[in-house]
């Protein structure tokens, strides 16, 4: 039971004492709220530091559009860089910059895609020097073979893509490379831009690593040849001998049978090698030797 407080009646009404206006939040003697008005600040106007940056500023738009309008940075001469397949003339061609053209208005993005288009160029990148220069590193695809079909020699790259003409390369460039001809009745369809198939590369790449030592042979240069009665074949020069590594497939008789095929023709020729005509190499466990005739001794005169 709470304590009464004395001079308390039990049960009368307890009156609340209201706080005076005074002591009031934001309340003024005679009542009511005060209102407070807003303070305007003063513009700072044009200051001599504004005024400087905005001029500047103009300078620097007239100095621009004086640059683009500028014949003092037209395009005068281009560099051309990093070709051996592709003629300075075709990249030129492949760029087509209008004579006159503003090297601050060029889009170097799109001469680079330009380029894109000349089978033999894997990339590009071009940039500008100032005051009339185009400068172009042209970054090449490498070949790997040279592909003798149609009556002309081609170059592959490891795609199989035949990219360019060996007739348009630098003379003696193309010496290294292994040489493929093609006989087949198909290769008379392929030109620049054309692709070989992932087999007969594999196949060509593989058989076109090989040399005379890998054969076991004393020969100075081994020719390759892919026809439609034989598929690929090595021949040994001087001696003469052919070696038939035949036709290859995805699944059935792949190109991983070539190091045995390599290896059981080695086998063969050991120490005999001057009397081989030809070898079929079946797969890479048996293979059929035809030796050369043996000359037929002349008859003896008589006495």
């Amino acid at each position: 039971m709470s304590p009464r407080l004395p001079g308390r009646d039990r049960g009368a009404p307890v009156v609340r004492t209201q706080r005076p206006a005074a002591l009031r939040p934001g309340a003024r003697p005679g009542g009511g709220v005060r209102h407070t008005k807003p303070v305007r600040r003063r513009s700072a106007g044009l200051t001599p530091t504004r005024a400087g940056s905005l001029l500047a500023l103009l300078v620097a738009v007239a100095g621009l559009y004086g640059a683009v309008s500028s014949d003092a940075f037209s395009a005068r001469h281009v560099e051309v860089t990093g070709t051996t397949w592709t003629s300075e003339e075709a990249v030129l061609a492949a760029l087509a910059v209008p004579p006159g053209q503003n090297l601050f208005s060029l889009r170097t993005d799109v001469l680079e895609d330009r380029l894109a288009v000349i089978p033999a160029v894997g990339g590009a990148d071009v940039s500008v020097a100032l005051p009339d220069t185009i400068r172009v590193d042209v970054r090449e695809r490498v070949a790997l073979l040279a592909w003798r079909a149609a009556g002309h020699t081609f170059l592959v790259d490891e795609t199989g893509l035949l990219f360019s003409k060996l007739v348009d390369a630098a003379p003696g460039v193309a010496e290294p490379l292994t040489v493929v001809v093609d006989r087949r009745n198909e290769s008379l369809a392929l030109g620049v831009g054309a692709t070989l198939d992932a087999v007969t590369l594999d196949a060509a790449l593989r058989i076109g690593s090989l040399t005379p030592a890998d054969l076991g042979s004393s020969s100075s240069r081994l020719d390759i040849r892919l026809d439609d009665t034989n598929g690929f074949t090595i021949r040994g020069q001087p001696l003469g001998w052919t070696a038939v590594f035949g036709f290859y497939t995805p699944t059935l008789r792949t190109t991983d049978l070539i190091p045995g095929q390599v290896r059981l023709f080695r086998s063969l020729i050991l120490g005999q090698e001057d009397t081989v005509l030809r070898v079929i190499l079946a797969d890479d466990r048996s293979a059929t030797m035809i030796p050369r005739p043996t000359p037929r001794p002349s008859p003896t005169p008589k006495p």
